[in-house]
């Protein structure tokens, strides 16, 4: 067996594992970038909006080949869409920013990692780890259907959602059925939309997630729900949620469907470990996606960043010690602010559509100055303080 050695090794090419490669790369590491696909950014599950505030933040330039549509805010509707919450991008703040071409997008931040020096293998799946004397020292990667052996002071596990790595290593990331949602996207054309907003429905629609109408241009966009599995009764009911939604609005109902997508995302909060000796995660691997708005790309990219930076920093010594200032970075960011969107999740996930109307009906009247969780809870509690009773603590 071929044998091959670098500092880091990073498996999966997305934007957390790329940006990983690019900042160890950056900072004097020998890095290796595998991917398990031929092609970077494809196939495209994800509904493809980011925000414009985080992408200084890792030293990402805005290109116009990668956005689809700039976007000025976002709508939220309540289940009997008599009341609309409009969000300007200084409410919404992470939420609105571009609609982007996720291909593009990838392959741009694959090309960053390249350009400082990484190397990348596409068609090159990690199949199972190399442990010694109890510690990770490398992988098994199959590259172009030849098994090879990656020897690696420190590998950062950026392979996703479904993430392997993470199980091999014996770090537990394993999701409950009500921190999984299931979804289905269309691409559709011929669709009549505002398109500098983008377009949240909640209630029964779509139980435990929501259903989303993102822009791409001129009357297309990505039509999109997710269900939280728990809520799920049989199979295909995402789908039919969907396709009745499309069927009850006529200016979607006329338009054509040119791509379905189908994937999961994990709304759980920060897992208690995300390092061990040799090791970190980044993430969807990490679980680091919002529980309430089910984004991730920013997140992903920013924990890359730190990820590879400290990698590099510690080569001389990769304990879990070391690492352990990754861990502490991500938990300081994100740790208490998705613990309180998941409790906020669990408890929307139980009310009905006419509580919803009415916390709707409420936030939509208030001049709130900024989007947040506390905010809306604070305005609620105003109006109607029965319904937020539970939530009481998080403010």
């Amino acid at each position: 067996m071929k044998s091959y050695e670098y500092d880091v090794l990073v498996i999966g090419a997305g934007p957390g594992g790329s940006m990983a490669a690019r900042f160890a790369a950056r900072n004097g590491a020998k890095v290796l970038l595998v991917e398990k696909r031929p092609e970077i950014g494809v196939p495209v599950r994800c509904a493809e909006g980011i925000s414009r505030d985080w992408l200084e933040t890792v030293d990402v330039k805005v290109d116009e080949k990668w956005i689809d549509a700039n976007i000025d805010g976002a709508k939220i509707y309540s289940p009997d869409e008599k009341s609309v919450v409009e969000l300007s991008a200084e409410k919404a703040g992470n939420e609105v920013g571009f609609v982007i071409n996720r291909e593009y997008f990838d392959k741009h931040l694959a090309a960053l990692a390249v350009e400082e020096g990484a190397e990348l293998w596409l068609k090159s799946p990690a199949i199972k780890i190399i442990k010694e004397d109890g510690k990770i020292k490398g992988a098994i990667i199959r590259k172009f259907g030849e098994e090879v052996e990656v020897r690696a002071k420190i590998i950062i596990a950026a392979d996703g959602y479904e993430s392997q790595v993470a199980r091999w290593a014996g770090i537990n990331t394993v999701l409950r059925e009500r921190d999984i949602v299931s979804c289905i996207e269309y691409r559709m054309s011929n669709i009549d939309i505002d398109e500098k907003f983008t377009h949240f429905y909640i209630g029964s629609c779509a139980p435990g997630g929501y259903l989303w109408i993102f822009p791409k241009g001129k009357n297309e966009a990505n039509v999109g729900i997710g269900v939280a599995l728990n809520k799920i009764k049989e199979p295909g009911e995402v789908k039919k949620y969907l396709d009745k939604f499309i069927e009850e609005h006529p200016n979607l109902k006329k338009g054509g469907i040119l791509q379905i997508i189908t994937g999961a995302v994990s709304v759980c909060p920060v897992p208690k470990k995300l390092v061990d000796d040799n090791i970190m995660l980044v993430g969807d691997a990490a679980r680091l996606i919002d529980p309430i708005t089910g984004g991730g790309i920013a997140n992903a990219s920013i924990s890359g960043r730190w990820a590879g930076e400290i990698a590099a920093k510690c080569l001389v010594n990769p304990s879990k010690e070391c690492l352990q200032e990754y861990e502490k970075k991500v938990k300081d960011k994100w740790e208490k602010k998705h613990l309180r969107n998941w409790f906020v999740k669990e408890k929307l996930s139980e009310l009905d559509d006419d509580t919803l109307n009415k916390l709707m009906d409420v936030i939509s009247q208030e001049d709130i100055s900024e989007i947040s969780v506390r905010a809306i809870l604070e305005a609620v509690q105003k109006k109607y303080p029965e319904l937020i009773e539970e939530f009481e603590e998080l403010l």
